[in-house]
Order: structure tokens, then sequence, then C-alpha cells
């Protein structure tokens, strides 16, 4: 496969390394619709059957990542010797069903949504709690309420088994994952990640769980059938001027949800081509001025959507030291306005966690804080990995609630060009600055992620 996708990099960047020769300098670059537009084209089409986690399609996306950036005239990253990182990713699923036993009786007729490698064992916990952020952090839960249903607070509470009343929002997750329960996957050689178990139950067996608290759960799992593949990240770097300065780190997660059993192909033109495309216009104004003093590492992730795989085995693989990344700024989703935002501004997870995003806004980024803190967008995205690293690490976004997020809708035609143009262009004063000052990102009191 490298050796394909190599010739792949070497076709592509012959093409883009000649239109690069005549763009303008940097300091007075202007971010073109058409490029913006070539490259949302190519990678939410259907010859990219949706980009899939650890797929040839997700290969192809990065192939097309690395030739832009070697066209730029960007270099491999130190230490990797070409523009692909790739890691091994096992992907379990079941062989054959689940049973699920409360009081010692089998519960009927339950659909197993998600879950970890292993069964659970615990005590039930019946939460009456009306969102997921007061959840309490037990082993086995009931939350009464459908608002309270969230895999990512379940997974981040350390919840093991959470279980919820059937319904739409049951249905409609069970749908995007093919109609197959979810399976943690994990790295080769690595221990899955644990997440959560959830179990959606008709409503009269859930209203008859409900009243026992206190009862003895388990959750059995049939044996596990391992699938093994390669995922892809596209890394490209600008050498600094003083070594002794860091590297800043751009970022933006290639993949998408592929093809559903249907035949139906998730596009993922917001999610995430909009800020792939970000990433590679950034390379572009940047690496067309003179070189700056901090060196800048650009990175499109592989597998964010199944456990954000990509970015994981980056943080434990990186191509400089951890410590010398200044800071990491991930792009997702700026195809479309927020409506709790003024027309043009992104929100930035986790702002109030640094000093990172009030300096980019003095600079005249248009940022903002997340609007929705109740959501966790700062653990949701590939800057978290890195986050719990100990590198200040935000998201910019737009919508965090779209409309057509992880819906057949997320296509070209249903993206806001011009703001994504615009967005880049906005961006770049400020991160050129970033990478020429000697400002410092640091956390904020408690700020950090605990691991």
């Amino acid at each position: 496969m490298l050796i394909y996708l190599s010739a792949i990099i070497a076709a592509l960047a012959a093409v883009v390394g000649t239109a690069a020769s005549a763009e303008p300098a940097a300091d007075s670059w202007t971010v073109q619709p058409r490029w913006v537009a070539a490259h949302e084209a190519f990678l939410s089409s259907d010859a990219l059957q949706g980009r899939g986690s650890a797929t040839r399609d997700e290969a192809i996306a990065a192939a097309y990542v690395a030739s832009q950036f070697q066209g730029y005239g960007l270099t491999p990253a130190p230490g990797i010797g070409g523009y692909l990182q790739t890691a091994t990713i096992v992907k379990p699923r079941l062989n054959g069903t689940a049973t699920l036993t409360v009081g010692g009786a089998v519960v009927p007729a339950f659909t197993l949504l998600t879950a970890s490698t292993k069964g659970v064992v615990g005590k039930l916990t019946v939460a009456a709690a009306q969102k997921a952020d007061d959840l309490p952090a037990v082993d086995v839960v009931l939350a009464t309420s459908s608002s309270a249903f969230s895999v990512r607070t379940a997974w981040l509470k350390h919840i093991k088994l959470l279980i919820v009343r059937d319904g739409d929002q049951a249905r409609q997750m069970f749908k995007r994952s093919g109609g197959a329960t979810s399976i943690s996957a994990h790295l080769d050689g690595a221990p899955p990640l644990p997440w959560p178990a959830v179990v959606a139950v008709p409503g009269p067996v859930f209203d008859r769980l409900g009243t026992e608290g206190g009862a003895e759960v388990e959750l059995t799992l049939p044996p596990l059938i391992e699938e093994r593949s390669l995922t892809t990240n596209a890394i490209g770097y600008l050498k600094g001027t003083d070594p002794k300065a860091g590297v800043l780190l751009l970022t933006a997660h290639l993949d998408h949800l592929g093809v559903r059993k249907d035949g139906t192909i998730m596009h993922g033109a917001n999610d995430d081509a909009s800020g792939v495309t970000a990433v590679l216009e950034l390379a572009h104004a940047l690496a067309a001025g003179k070189p700056p003093r901090r060196g800048i590492l650009f990175v499109g992730y592989g597998s964010e959507e199944i456990g954000e795989y990509g970015s994981l085995y980056f943080a434990a693989h990186p191509p400089v030291p951890l410590s010398d990344i200044a800071a990491n700024i991930e792009f997702e989703m700026i195809g479309a306005q927020d409506p709790k935002l003024p027309d043009g501004v992104m929100m930035m997870a986790g702002f109030e966690r640094s000093n990172l995003g009030p300096a980019l806004k003095k600079h005249g980024a248009l940022v903002a804080a997340d609007p929705y803190p109740e959501q966790h967008y700062f653990q949701r995205s590939d800057n978290y990995q890195l986050a719990l690293a100990g590198v200040v690490a935000h998201t910019i976004s737009g919508f965090g609630a779209t409309p057509t997020y992880h819906q057949p809708t997320d296509t070209y035609e249903n993206l806001n060009l011009p703001l994504i143009t615009r967005t880049i262009q906005s961006l770049i004063v400020p991160v050129r600055w970033l990478a020429d000052s000697d400002f410092q990102p640091a956390w904020a009191a408690g700020g950090r992620p605990a691991k």
C-alpha cells in the first residue's frame, strides 16, 4: 500500500508544485475560493467513499494531503522519512449474541449499541439526572431521562455500562454504526480504550428495571473476531529558524464514516474535510512566506471517528518531543456558522483553559468561547490526545450541533464555502504571529485535563 500511496503523492505533487511557485508572498496572501472548493470537492467526492476510518479511502485522502504538503514546499517531519505515518488498528466485532441479566433474570430484546472488549459486572444505580453531566460516576447506571444519554460523558465518568430507554436516539445511533454493535477498537499492541457499553431496553422492561436499584447486573459478551487494518496520518513540516523556540502543531482529521450498509455514502464535507482544507491552506500560506521562528507541523489524522486513533498514535510516536510542541490547534467542522456566535466567528473549545485563545483573539483571530460547554467539545476532538499529554491544545470549529452532523446531508452542496475561505484567511496573521513570537502558551489554573 505504501508504494501505491507514494506513487500518488509523486504524481499529485508534480501538479501542485508548479502552481504554488507562482503564488504571492505570504505577507500579502489571499486565500482563493477556488483552492478551498477544489480541496472540498475532492475530499468529499463519491470517489473517496466517505473516507472510512482505517480504510483504503482514508489512505487515499492522506496521500492527497501529503502531496499538497510536498507541493507547497513542506518537508517530511524529523525522524519520519516521508509524509505518511501509519499504524495498525484492531477492530473487534461480536461473533454471537450478548446477554444481559439484572438480579439474575435475563433481560429480553435489548440492543447493545456500544461495548468495550470485556463484559461488565456491577450493582445497578438508577439515576434521575436530567443531563448527562449529573450522572453518577459508578459502574452501572440506568438513566431515566433521555436527555442524560451521552456515551462521551459516560466515558468521561468511567461508567462501564449505561442502560437507556429504546427510542429514536438509540435507533439513530445504531443505524449510524451500520446496524451492528460498535466495539472499542485499539492500536495494535495497546489496550482498548475503556469505552462504555450502552444498552437500549424496550419501554416496559426499562420501567421495570428502574425499580431494581441495587440489583446485580451482568453483561456477557460472546467471543470477538479481530480485524486489522492500517490507519494513515499525513504530516508535513515547515522548519523554523530558532530550534529553541518550539514547534506549532496544526491538525484536522482525514476520516469520516465511510459507506453505510445500505450503500449511502457519508461524505463528511464539513466533518472534517473543511478542517483538512484549513490545514492545507494555512500550510499553503505560511510556506510561501519567510521561514517562521517556530517550526510548524501540519497533520491530517486518520481514524478520529472510531476513537481518535491517529492522534493517539501521533502523541505516542511524535516526530519531535511533545515538550517541544508549544501549542496544538485542531480544526473541526468550519463549514457552517453557529447561530449562537456572530457572523464569521468560530468557537474555540476549552477557550478558558489556557491563554492561547485570548492571545490569538487579540491578534485578530475571530474566535470565542464555546457556547455549548455541556457538550464537552474540548474532549471530543483530536486536540484532547495532545492535551492529555500536556500540550496546550484546542479545537477551533463552527456550528457544533449542525443538522448535517453524521448525516448523509453533510455534502459539498451544503457547505458554506465563503465562510470556510474567510475563516482560513482570518487565521493566517494570528498563526503567523504565534509562529514568530516569543509568546508561551500555558494552561490556566485547573485547565490542563487529567489522564
